[in-house]
């Protein structure tokens, strides 16, 4: 069975990986076309395009998923079956060309968190487990009928890029499993439930700045989640002596402040914990604004808050 694997960042890499490791026949890959970044704006290629070359596939990368030159392109693969990790969202005429269809792996059990931030949201919404499901690509993002789901229990404390791995690892071997039983023909597809009438759908937007800003009014557990839903980025922040202070580990509290929520208690020696509307958020792990990340202890040697 001829496979098109479409996948960008590091976490669609793993998942690349196994299928080689599992014998599949890797006809091209797509991938996000290079593009400048950092200080020196350097052109910087995907992870999956470096896997990729490393490994001697083909590699396509088109601007447009539309043009028709691509779509020729992807058509000369004759591709039985095409499988999408943490891509773009397709057009119909690409993910309906192969006869087997497309599959696609999604960080989350769905139909719970659909969107493109599933691990930060689970995270932030204080959930109690997680996993992977596969499911055959149709219309209306992430509602595709489903093929597989495998669940994992969540401890509380784990951060985003924690999850990230956990699930990037779980998904790599799940999504084996699924293109051997799409190649046997021995599955049972079944549709998403869009009733859950204990909790309701809960969606995973993309994330923008706003969410990061600490609202230090809110409870302490609520804080806590943001703190590790985001880390290690985009990563939640608040200010203090008026510069940025990104916050990517902490410690949750439950003591009564006394303080105002956002004021802060320090021995400047060993910790630094901010005041919500119902305990003290202990951080451990930070950036201030021009600085590079540290521990608390070394970041209290060079900053008197």
């Amino acid at each position: 069975m001829r496979i098109v694997f479409m996948g960008t960042p590091q976490f669609a890499v793993a998942s690349l990986d196994a299928l080689i490791q599992a014998g599949c026949d890797i006809a091209g890959v797509i991938t996000a076309p290079d593009k400048p970044a950092g200080r020196g704006q350097k052109v910087s290629e995907s992870a999956v395009k470096q896997y990729a070359v490393a490994n001697g596939l083909k590699v396509l990368q088109p601007e447009n998923l539309k043009s028709p030159e691509f779509l020729e392109e992807l058509k000369s693969l004759q591709a039985d079956l095409q499988v999408v990790v943490a891509f773009r969202m397709l057009p119909e005429a690409v993910w309906n060309m192969p006869p087997k269809g497309t599959i696609n792996l999604h960080a989350s059990l769905l139909p719970q968190y659909r969107g493109a931030a599933p691990i930060n949201w689970v995270l932030i919404n204080g959930e109690k487990e997680s996993g992977v499901t596969t499911f055959f690509l149709k219309h209306e993002i992430d509602t595709g009928d489903i093929l597989f789901t495998e669940k994992i229990t969540l401890n509380g404390h784990e951060t985003a890029g924690e999850l990230h791995d956990r699930l990037m690892n779980k998904g790599a071997g799940l999504l084996v499993k699924t293109v051997k039983a799409v190649e046997s023909g021995r599955y049972n597809e079944h549709p998403q439930s869009e009733h859950l009438p204990d909790t309701g759908l809960k969606s995973a937007p993309k994330i923008f700045k706003e969410l990061c800003n600490i609202d230090w009014t809110k409870p302490a557990e609520e804080v806590y989640n943001l703190i590790r839903g985001l880390s290690p980025v985009p990563t939640a922040y608040t200010t203090l002596n008026g510069k940025i202070l990104k916050i990517f580990k902490a410690e949750l509290q439950h003591t009564q402040p006394g303080i105002q929520p956002g004021g802060f208690l320090t021995d400047n020696k060993t910790h630094l914990k901010f005041a919500t509307k119902n305990g003290f958020i202990n951080v451990t792990d930070v950036q201030l604004e021009g600085k590079k990340r540290m521990g608390i202890e070394e970041f209290l040697r060079g900053v008197k808050p």
